[in-house]
């Protein structure tokens, strides 16, 4: 009898610890929170509510084309991807929400995302306070990356280039190319994004010898803009520039042109949407990151495989926008890093990124020491309802 209840405590001690041990094993990953064993969790933060939402839609899209070509051919190192969709809404309290959601709840490591710099900014914030390492797809605001110093945050890359090279290369695509020589600025000055782009490229149209006769400043809630179309009227401006969001793009060009205004616009990446008023915006110029009309082995594939994925609403393969080109490319950054560490550890993959040398739909891709890619620069023209092909430009 004495055995027989010596056995039984035995028995239940067993249980107890059994009860108690974590659930994920003793790996390293079971410190945040992690996956369980055999997978990588990615949260994906993109707008998919909104006034750019198709920005979110495309972006969300790329990321997901990404994961299941590689979770087709095994995963990572044998792990599964498993992506965690947020909305962030593009603004950045949900953006905020979404981050800590998905690192607190669900344990992630890593984000893609968010996708416009005013909710990126605050999102790495919180990934370098707690140690996640991100990848922004599209958020080209210059400070995304940095510290209040100047130096590169440890665990926040990005995509896309910046607006530094961004805005230098419209101004002087205006200056050279078109023969502009006085230009006029709109600007959102509560928009990272546009307001960074703006500042850019005043700086480098100056530097060129061109002049700013007119500067105009609006908000993004802003729906007449005839006050500011009579202004550019009496600066006569070559070129106007103007670096929002497709949707403030749609309004300002159709008022523009229905005042009787024809000088040409140019703008940002921010004007690459499905839902860009192309007969708006005919005449327009504006630098983006890729065009489905590049030759190149990679555009080539990559066009194939997201048609095949996604359908539009004929049934049609849809074509991919820079948005997914994008996060598709974002999303490869950061598997082949975590392939190349060989681990699910935030040091060792960012020391992956940071040495990374890919071949993407963007272009090829080297990080420089602020975490920004070095890579070309495309250019397009909206004419004749369409979206055209006009140049790359070298960094």
């Amino acid at each position: 009898m004495r055995k027989l209840r010596i056995f039984s405590v035995l028995i239940l001690a067993v249980m107890i610890l059994a009860a108690c041990a974590p659930a994920g094993g003793s790996d390293a990953g079971d410190d945040a929170g992690s996956a369980s064993a055999g997978e990588i969790k990615v949260g994906v933060l993109v707008p998919l509510s909104g006034q750019v939402s198709t920005f979110g839609v495309s972006t969300r899209d790329g990321i997901l084309l990404a994961v299941n070509q590689w979770n087709e051919k095994g995963g990572i190192n044998g792990m599964k991807i498993v992506p965690i969709v947020e909305d962030g809404q593009c603004t950045p309290d949900p953006a905020v929400n979404a981050a800590n959601k998905v690192i607190d709840q669900d344990g992630v490591h890593y984000i893609l995302g968010e996708v416009c710099s005013k909710a990126v900014i605050p999102v790495s914030e919180i990934a370098s306070a707690k140690g996640v390492l991100m990848i922004t797809p599209t958020g080209t605001a210059d400070v995304i990356t940095l510290n209040a110093d100047g130096t590169a945050k440890p665990y926040v890359y990005r995509a896309c280039f910046n607006d530094s090279f961004q805005g230098a290369v419209g101004a002087a695509f205006a200056f050279d190319n078109l023969g502009a020589k006085k230009a006029f600025l709109m600007t959102d000055q509560a928009n990272d994004y546009v307001k960074g782009l703006s500042e850019t490229f005043k700086a480098t149209w100056l530097e060129k010898g061109g002049e700013v006769v007119g500067e105009a400043s609006y908000t993004s809630k802003d729906t007449d803009f005839s006050a500011i179309i009579a202004q550019i009227k009496d600066a006569n401006p070559d070129v106007v520039y103007l670096p929002d969001y497709y949707n403030i793009v749609n309004l300002v060009m159709k008022q523009a042109k229905e005042a009787g205004l024809n000088i040409p616009f140019v703008g940002g990446d921010g004007w690459d949407s499905s839902d860009l008023d192309l007969a708006a915006a005919d005449g327009g110029y504006f630098t983006n990151h890729y065009s489905p009309d590049i030759q190149s082995p990679e555009v080539t594939k990559f066009l194939a495989d997201y048609g095949a994925a996604y359908k539009d609403d004929t049934g049609n393969p849809k074509v991919p926008d820079a948005l997914a080109a994008l996060g598709y490319d974002a999303a490869n950054m950061l598997f082949t890093a975590i392939q190349t560490a060989g681990v699910d550890d935030v040091d060792k993959v960012a020391e992956a990124l940071d040495n990374i040398e890919l071949v993407a739909v963007s272009g090829t891709i080297t990080i420089d020491e602020f975490h920004n890619p070095v890579k070309d620069l495309t250019i397009l023209a909206v004419k004749d309802g369409k979206v055209n092909f006009e140049t790359v430009v070298k960094p």
